[in-house]
């Protein structure tokens, strides 16, 4: 075996992945930039004529795909700051001396390895009108409060925030106790010593130091958010009406009416919102970083 052969052979076994790769990532995303510029449907599939911006100017002025886009920020943003918020609190109480804590870390962390779809299913369940929650209202004496929580266009959104926030609070609660095992505990034995409290060392300590956990939860959390799908389209479908509706059921719904193109559009649309919206956010936590 030649010099150059010994320089290749390491990176043959590189070409599978590549293959796979390009095969099911990077030829879909080059014909979405293609086919989202063109009238492709599904009566005319195999003859798409390119007919510009149309797909996205007809978009932006779409109520629809604006009521999905703006419940999808929603929930992107809500589900970001309680998930970050459990999940510290998680943290930070299970990182000090509980009895039981690694049963208890388990049992937070669970969620996580549960798939979407049952997820889904089993909030369904819970928050239907003869569903455990509504039952339990009654019992307490509140059943006034009961509702069909699911089919309720003032809640149909919420309940898919709460399953959301259920599911990722105890993974982010595991990303911020590796942040909390890295931090030396010789940092709180000299605050000690020049008297500092617990909410001192919280504040000029444990959260500047928790800085990268911040930064990867954060980042995390808002990519999930704005690519939503599975637990939207298993609890509501969108509904009731399009109260529900975010971007990942709205693309479904327009690609199962046959609009190919529009919906590569707003697929299109969508990976770059999330994409914009995660270099620009990691962009401002990488620098607050660099400030503490």
């Amino acid at each position: 075996m030649n010099k150059v052969e010994k320089k290749l052979y390491p990176k043959y076994f590189v070409l599978p992945s590549i293959l796979v790769f390009g095969i099911f990532f990077m030829i879909p995303l080059l014909a979405s930039f293609i086919l989202a510029f063109t009238s492709w449907n599904i009566k005319d599939v195999l003859n798409p004529k390119f007919n510009g911006i149309d797909n996205f100017t007809t978009l932006l002025q779409n109520q629809y795909f604006l009521l999905a886009f703006k419940n999808t920020i929603i929930f992107a943003v809500v589900t970001t700051f309680f998930i970050i918020l459990i999940g510290l609190f998680l943290a930070l109480m299970l990182d000090s001396k509980v009895l039981g804590k690694s049963v208890i870390r388990t049992v937070f962390y669970l969620p996580a390895v549960i798939s979407l779809v049952v997820v889904g299913i089993m909030f369904s369940s819970l928050l239907r009108m003869d569903g455990l929650v509504n039952s339990f209202l009654e019992v307490i004496g509140l059943g006034s409060l009961a509702k069909d929580w699911l089919g309720n266009p003032k809640t149909a959104l919420g309940t898919t925030i709460v399953a959301q926030i259920w599911k990722w609070s105890g993974f982010t609660m595991a990303i911020f106790l590796a942040g909390l095992q890295g931090i030396g505990k010789e940092y709180y034995e000299a605050a000690k010593i020049d008297g500092a409290n617990a909410r001192q060392m919280l504040s000029h300590i444990t959260l500047p130091l928790l800085a990268p956990a911040f930064t990867v939860a954060i980042t995390m959390n808002a990519i999930g958010g704005l690519k939503v799908f599975e637990q939207v389209y298993v609890m509501t479908n969108g509904g009731p009406g399009f109260s529900s509706q975010v971007l990942g059921t709205y693309i479904y719904k327009s690609f199962g009416e046959g609009l190919l193109g529009r919906s590569t559009a707003m697929g299109l649309l969508q990976f770059i919102t999330v994409g914009l919206f995660s270099v620009v956010l990691n962009w401002l936590l990488r620098k607050r970083e660099a400030q503490l």
